[in-house]
């Protein structure tokens, strides 16, 4: 069975205090589905883009292991596009321009070839899209992940707050943990949130690593120190890739799966980090991943 990922494809121009790039391919699809496709390579993905995309990038998420027949090519229009500069800490990061273009008025079509989904992956969009994809499904995935950000909590709670009753997984960082429940301490943060609907809950921390609350237990992955950091800008949405993708791939998926799913995500996204855009992700050994992996777990076994 397969991972379906629901996602913005676009372009991305980013400076850090390591160097700046000019357009490139970025949006949250991309990096769940390369991450992804380390693990299983059946991929549907969902998204929009406009003519001005670029077929190599759609030639390579296919040679990743990814069907784009649900992939959008709005013709005479633009893709979605964001430009972003972080500051020196590499965690906090302004905003320079961000362009909707065609994802302004993005219906997602889902194709019948993507009907038989284990794992829905809903990248970061609205709640109503996200809502929309989960309604337009003929059955329910074994497992839906929702990843989402504070800017539809300012905006948009009411469908938020509809749409986490139908997943099992939610993917936030600790300031959106806080800010969604009202809550500092993440302990009792987690326990509101998973009142709203989930099963589980993911807490990134960025440098700081990730929490997995759920069935009454809590796990703690470190992150893994990296002598150099780029570009954090595709981290969260790589570690959500290769977290759905382990679990797609998984034979049982519990608290003990998700543990190591956490892992494989965790080991993607310090890929990722190490070079901007999407670079650090692509054309990765699985020898590599496995050693990467290896660091992450000696950090915690005693």
């Amino acid at each position: 069975m397969s991972l379906l990922t629901i996602g913005t494809v676009a372009f991305d121009a980013i400076e850090t205090p390591f160097g700046k790039t000019d357009k490139i391919v970025g949006g949250a699809a991309p990096y769940i589905a390369l991450a992804a496709s380390y693990f299983t390579n059946k991929i549907n993905l969902v998204s929009v883009v406009g003519d001005d995309f670029p077929q190599n990038f759609i030639n390579l998420l296919e040679k990743h292991g990814t069907n784009t027949e649900g992939l959008q090519i709005k013709k005479g229009e633009k893709s979605f596009f964001w430009s972003g500069k972080y500051h020196d800490d590499m965690n906090s990061r302004d905003t320079l321009a961000t362009e909707l273009n065609v994802l302004a008025d993005f219906d997602p079509v889902i194709p019948k070839s993507y009907q038989d989904c284990k794992v829905l992956m809903l990248g970061n969009l609205t709640p109503t899209i996200q809502q929309t994809v989960i309604k337009r499904l003929e059955r329910k995935p074994q497992l839906i992940v929702m990843d989402t950000m504070n800017f539809w909590m300012n905006i948009a709670l009411d469908e938020l707050l509809e749409t986490l009753k139908l997943v099992d997984v939610l993917c936030i960082n600790d300031s959106e943990a806080r800010q969604l429940s009202g809550e500092y301490s993440l302990k009792k943060a987690a326990n509101k949130i998973l009142a709203m609907g989930p099963r589980y809950l993911i807490i990134k921390k960025g440098e700081h690593g990730a929490l997995l609350f759920g069935e009454d237990q809590v796990f703690y992955a470190p992150a893994l120190p990296l002598e150099e950091v780029f570009d954090p800008t595709g981290a969260g949405d790589t570690f959500a890739g290769g977290f759905s993708g382990y679990l797609a791939h998984s034979e049982i998926i519990n608290f003990g799966a998700m543990k190591r799913a956490i892992i494989y995500g965790s080991a993607l996204a310090s890929f990722c980090v190490e070079k901007f855009g999407t670079e650090g992700i692509i054309g990765l050994s699985q020898e590599a991943i496995e050693a990467r992996a290896r660091q992450f777990t000696e950090m915690v076994t005693i």
